[in-house]
């Protein structure tokens, strides 16, 4: 009869493999999708879970209060989900919530998970783009006020000047169908002029919303020549790929099945219509009720 040997280290890796589950990636509706896009193709063996909480989009004209309570049942659903990681693909989430959650709630409610945002890795990188030292962000109202990208930017790049612009016309235009249109000329125009009226040696802008990749051929036409036009996706891609391999202990608990799952708040078939014109693939969506969470 043999002995059964009792191995810690077999142990250990028996429950972090129990304990595996997808990548959550979060926003306020389809805009996200455009940052999933580009993880996916950047890290497609791995797992991933979408919600859009379009029910209550946009996020972008709510209070810091009500971003953060919404931000953070999210977050709590992608635990429910299994999710160790989760990234929340809204910039005005990540510039109204992510912070509180980080420091407040997860050491309470998860300490071994994380939540990263879009905003931090895109500072970390976009002041090398420019030449001038000074950059222009289009972005919704919230994430202007909050003047997160000029903080977060000055901590990596104090001698780059950063100009911003509100586009609160831009996320209706999208998810409307009628970024191609003219219509949408007229408020891209007039958003681009007053983004150079307040700094004309700009010589990049960053898109500091999700929705605004959709309107990129749009915005190239009015820039002008020479200014470089970044969109986060390859950036919070890139930036995920690296954090995956500096965090082991993340990195493990992340399943690699190559699953997508997507669900939404509101509609699912608004949602997959949207979702293909976002994802640039088919999207098939559940719904969830986050009221009953």
């Amino acid at each position: 009869m043999g002995f059964i040997v009792y191995s810690q280290k077999a142990h250990h890796y028996f429950c972090i493999m129990q304990q595996q589950g997808p990548i959550g990636v979060f926003d306020s509706g389809y805009g996200g999708l455009t940052v999933l896009k580009e993880i996916v193709s950047r890290l497609p063996e791995y797992d991933y879970l979408y919600l859009g909480d379009n029910a209550r989009s946009p996020y972008g004209t709510r209070s810091y209060e009500t971003v953060y309570q919404y931000t953070l049942q999210c977050v709590n659903w992608f635990f429910d989900q299994g999710c160790s990681l989760v990234i929340l693909a809204c910039n005005t989430a990540s510039a109204k919530a992510l912070r509180t959650i980080q420091q407040n709630d997860l050491p309470k409610i998860a300490p071994g998970k994380r939540v990263l945002g879009v905003i931090r890795p895109t500072a970390e990188v976009i002041g090398s783009y420019s030449e001038t030292k000074e950059v222009g962000v289009l972005a919704t109202n919230g994430t202007v006020l909050s003047e997160s990208y000029p903080m977060e930017i000055g901590k990596f790049f104090p001698d780059v000047k950063v100009h911003q612009e509100a586009c609160p016309m831009w996320v209706p235009l999208v998810e409307n169908n009628e970024h191609l249109g003219h219509g949408a000329d007229y408020f891209v125009k007039e958003n681009l002029e007053e983004l150079f009226e307040k700094g004309e040696n700009i010589d990049v802008v960053l898109l500091g919303c999700t929705h605004y990749p959709l309107l990129k051929d749009k915005i190239e036409e009015y820039l002008p020549v020479g200014v470089k036009l970044i969109s986060q996706g390859e950036i919070v891609a890139n930036s995920l790929a690296n954090y995956l391999v500096r965090h082991p202990e993340i990195e493990t608990r992340c399943a690699r099945n190559g699953k997508r799952l997507f669900y939404t708040t509101d509609s699912t078939g608004d949602f997959d219509s949207h979702g293909f014109l976002f994802y640039g693939a088919p999207v098939h969506s559940t719904h969830v009720d986050l009221g009953k969470i």
